[in-house]
């Protein structure tokens, strides 16, 4: 009987966790309160016959069993997501009757008993898995409360002119009941949540099953009467959670009906916010990097550099790069170093708009020879002549050695390779301004943590996606198509979907296809509205260094003072950082990269106070050459070059 009901609550509580097994993470209360109602399913066995000190059965009673109430108050504290302790306090009913029993009168007897105490269980809760499954197992102790017993046995009659049954009963309490009980306890259940999946105050209606053993549950100090317990109840739980960055009251998840699943299956969910933030846009003054680096033993312009025809090169315009970041560049770095690889266009297109202006070209060849440098000076030349129709009067080359400013110090051993390759490069010299000056880029930034929409896409049981994408329809069956994905998770900004359109309602179609090539298709709705229209503008400015120099901020006064200083405005917020290469010592990047800063941020405030601006927040940063924080990669010399910079972050008070 034990194994049954033990399988069956099994049963029930696999089929529920099975069809919760996708819930999407909800916020994690640590503290919960609660109810539980359950049904003791009680078992006895051993030995009773002496009931009291007055009553004594004539036959011993073996075997029985009842099904009694159990309640309680609950508490559970859960520190982590599988880890926790549980705590109930109530009303425990061990009540049952014994099998029926025949006297030495023939007589049956039947004993029962609503045996019950007060109970406080202790438990380690256990959730090893991510679906609302846990496991329990801990103590109890119980103190007696209710120790009555019914006694009946059916006499028959027959002494002439008599002939009928007699009933006889016996009521009152079992004598030596121990008034404490220590035993043990284990079980299983499921949370399953009834609130909302965003809301801060959870609710779970949990069903549980839990075996509690003989050993311990010896009721009385006489005789051998034990008992045993299969419990199977509910509870009902609420938990607050805490607010924190990871709670976010405004994300929606939306369930998936799958349209066509062919074995194997995969999972997929979708996590979006219910209102897409306001876009900000960083209007970034860029300095054009004014040297064009040469791979080793060749005098060719290398393919990372964009080179055009002649016929390209008509139709090239520099405010390409000033327009807002297109949708397909991802990444600061990515935008800037595409139009730093267009500089030999750039300083075309501007020879051209300005025909008084003039370069010089100076090769240098990283210990080379001079001859080396020239030819890398003369194939730049080269490319703006014949390409751009630049006349040769207005290019003059000279080659060299090293350059005027080496990165290579005498008698240097370390990183000899990724000194060598920053000095072999052609410096551009300029007569004008205007042929180097800055870039000017507007960036749209509306991919805000908490303005993306997540996709996730999961395979099911030994299912392996190779790739997978997805169509997003709007209500005029318009398209938009993404991927192909490679990882489990992907996340696109919700102003990329919504566009310009103040809300709306799409079908979300995935596709996955399987390292066996077969194909998986699930779909699902997505709401999108947009929040309030606010248009924050922050202002970006960057200066660049040669290699390890602090003390040339100074040569920037000029443009801190008269082009930085006046954009900022009273109770503005300026976010100085500074970055080095990783060439050098870590220690002492990390200091060089705090020095540019604040000597950047003295020259900034000496010029705000001349001026009587108020209000201004300063923070400055040096993270040295930590590449999780450094603006660009580290691969490539034009990389490192750019990394040798202070970023200023002008915060527009709002």
């Amino acid at each position: 009987m034990i194994k049954k009901i033990l399988m069956q609550s099994l049963i029930l509580i696999g089929l529920i966790a099975t069809t919760h097994a996708q819930e999407i993470d909800r916020p994690e209360p640590k503290l919960w309160f609660g109810v539980t109602g359950a049904a003791n399913f009680n078992f006895y066995s051993g030995t009773t016959q002496t009931l009291n000190t007055g009553f004594k059965s004539q036959t011993a009673f073996h075997e029985g069993s009842g099904i009694a109430p159990f309640g309680s108050l609950l508490l559970e504290y859960r520190p982590t997501s599988v880890w926790g302790i549980m705590l109930n306090l109530g009303y425990d009913g061990r009540g049952g009757a014994f099998d029926q029993v025949l006297e030495p009168c023939n007589c049956p007897a039947d004993l029962t008993t609503d045996l019950s105490y007060f109970v406080i269980e202790p438990s380690l809760r256990i959730a090893p898995f991510s679906n609302g499954f846990y496991l329990f197992l801990g103590g109890a102790y119980n103190y007696n409360y209710n120790k009555s017993f019914k006694f009946t046995q059916e006499r028959q009659i027959t002494d002439p002119p008599i002939n009928e049954a007699s009933l006889i009963t016996e009521t009152g309490d079992f004598s030596e009941i121990r008034s404490s009980l220590f035993s043990g306890q284990v079980g299983m259940g499921f949370d399953i949540p009834l609130a909302s999946r965003t809301s801060r105050t959870q609710f779970n209606l949990s069903p549980f099953v839990s075996y509690h053993p003989y050993f311990g549950h010896e009721p009385r100090n006489i005789e051998s009467w034990s008992l045993q317990t299969v419990r199977a109840g509910i509870a009902l739980k609420i938990g607050r959670a805490k607010a924190s960055k990871e709670i976010i009251k405004n994300v929606v998840e939306y369930p998936v009906s799958v349209v066509v699943a062919s074995e194997p299956d995969a999972e997929f969910s979708i996590k979006a916010p219910a209102a897409i933030p306001a876009r900000k846009v960083v209007k970034e003054t860029f300095p054009l990097r004014n040297y064009v680096f040469f791979n080793e033993n060749s005098s060719e312009i290398p393919g990372r550099y964009i080179q055009l025809n002649s016929k390209q090169a008509l139709e090239f315009k520099e405010n390409t790069f000033q327009e807002a970041e297109p949708k397909n560049v991802d990444g600061r770095s990515k935008r800037q170093l595409t139009a730093y690889y267009n500089l030999l266009n750039i300083i075309g297109d501007r020879m051209k708009a300005n025909p008084t202006s003039t370069v010089t070209l100076i090769g240098s060849s990283a210990g080379n020879g001079a001859q080396a440098g020239k030819e890398y000076a003369e194939s730049v030349k080269s490319y703006l002549v014949n390409i751009y129709s630049i006349s040769p009067s207005r290019i003059s080359t000279e080659g060299r050695n090293l350059p005027i400013l080496p990165s290579e110090q005498p008698g240097g051993t370390v990183d000899l390779a990724m000194l060598r390759d920053g000095d072999r490069r052609v410096d551009i010299v300029s007569n004008s301004a205007v042929i180097l000056a800055p870039l000017q880029f507007s960036t749209v930034i509306d991919d805000q943590k908490d303005g993306r929409v997540v996709f996730k896409a999961e395979a099911e049981d030994n299912t392996k996606i190779k790739t997978w994408s997805i169509d997003v329809i709007d209500e005029n069956q318009n398209v938009q198509y993404f991927g192909p994905f490679t990882n489990d998770e992907a996340s696109i900004s919700g102003n990329v979907i919504l566009g310009n359109r103040p809300e709306g309602t799409y079908t979300v179609v995935m596709k996955a296809q399987t390292e066996d090539d077969k194909l998986i298709r699930k779909e699902t709705t997505l709401r999108l509205v947009h929040g309030k229209v606010i248009e924050q503008t922050e202002l970006r400015f960057s200066i660049l260094f040669d290699f390890d120099k602090s003390n040339t901020v100074a040569s920037y006064e000029k443009f801190l003072t008269e082009t930085v200083a006046p954009q900022i405005m009273d109770y503005s917020t300026v976010i100085i950082h500074g970055h080095t290469d990783i060439i050098g010592d870590e220690a002492y990047n990390t200091t060089l990269s705090q020095d540019r800063a604040r000597d950047a941020q003295n020259i900034l405030e000496s010029a705000l106070a001349k001026t009587g601006k108020k209000g201004v927040k300063f923070e400055s940063f040096g993270y040295g050459d930590k590449t999780d924080f450094a603006p660009f990669s580290n691969k490539l010399p034009e990389e490192r070059f750019y990394n040798r910079t202070v970023i200023i972050d002008i915060v527009l008070d709002k």
